[in-house]
């Protein structure tokens, strides 16, 4: 990265997907290959299969060793530790996952991503003590945080504030039903973009895609874009910040196009 700009990663959700075969994929590509051809074209993906269940130490290791130097996978939580009425409660679950085998991937190991439902309230007590149990660091590696919350409750200067104490990430919710809180709390910035539609052929037409380009080059010059929604006053001097952005849900089979479309716009 370049002393006043962060690194910006763009990706998408998962890399298993059959609308992706013979839209995405070539033909004829073995499933395989999939991750293989996946990370030579984009420069993250989040993988939402740790948030349902266990992953063996094995396949962490085959990921980090089936993409390039350079690419990054960003990580979902398990539900366990996130869907929960305490918690604080919360430990034995976020150690399990941490202890699990993710540093596997070495320096390809990105944020964690915290994903919490839209029921959940913010309750300030039982979410700093949530946020006191996740590890700053594991075997020598510092680890990333960020959280997803999507109940209106959240969007207070109070929970900007409690992240910023903890160095903790807000996920910014972009075109979705979800309250957006495009605040800066950590040393790097985690955007989830769900808009893609069947309509337009890279998913977004292409003045959304410039004005999301734009946004990530913002962020990563540490300036919070001026459209989007935030929820505290004040934000954090500029300085550079890692970008992670992905394109998720929406019209899914479109995800990928318009990743690459955005990172075709990096080199502009």
């Amino acid at each position: 990265m370049s002393r006043d700009k962060g690194t910006i990663r763009i990706g998408i959700g998962g890399w298993t997907f059959e609308p992706w075969r013979g839209t995405f994929y070539p033909d004829k590509l073995s499933q395989k290959r999939e991750l293989e051809y996946a990370a030579s074209k984009m420069t993250s993906i989040e993988v939402n299969g740790t948030y349902y269940g266990s992953i063996k130490a094995d396949s962490f290791k085959k990921w980090h060793d089936e993409t390039p130097d350079g690419f990054v996978f960003s990580l979902k939580a398990p539900r366990f530790a996130t869907n929960r009425k305490v918690l604080a409660e919360a430990g034995g679950s976020i150690e399990k996952f941490i202890t699990g085998g993710i540093t596997e991937l070495k320096h390809k190991l990105g944020p964690i991503n915290w994903q919490f439902m839209g029921t959940k309230k913010f309750d300030p007590d039982d979410f700093e003590a949530f946020l006191k149990l996740l590890p700053g660091e594991f075997e020598g590696r510092t680890l990333r945080h960020a959280v997803e919350v999507r109940h209106d409750s959240f969007n207070t200067p109070d929970f900007i504030a409690l992240l910023r104490e903890y160095k903790v990430a807000i996920i910014t919710a972009g075109d979705s039903e979800f309250p957006q809180i495009a605040d800066i709390t950590a040393p790097f910035v985690y955007a989830r973009i769900m808009g893609a539609t069947e309509d337009h052929k890279n998913g977004y037409a292409p003045g959304e895609l410039d004005r999301w380009a734009e946004r990530a080059k913002e962020w990563a010059s540490g300036e919070v874009p001026g459209d989007l929604k935030t929820a505290a006053k004040d934000q954090p001097k500029p300085e550079a910040r890692d970008v992670y952005l992905y394109v998720i849900s929406g019209h899914k089979e479109k995800n990928p196009a318009a990743a690459m479309q955005l990172i075709e716009r990096m080199k502009q």
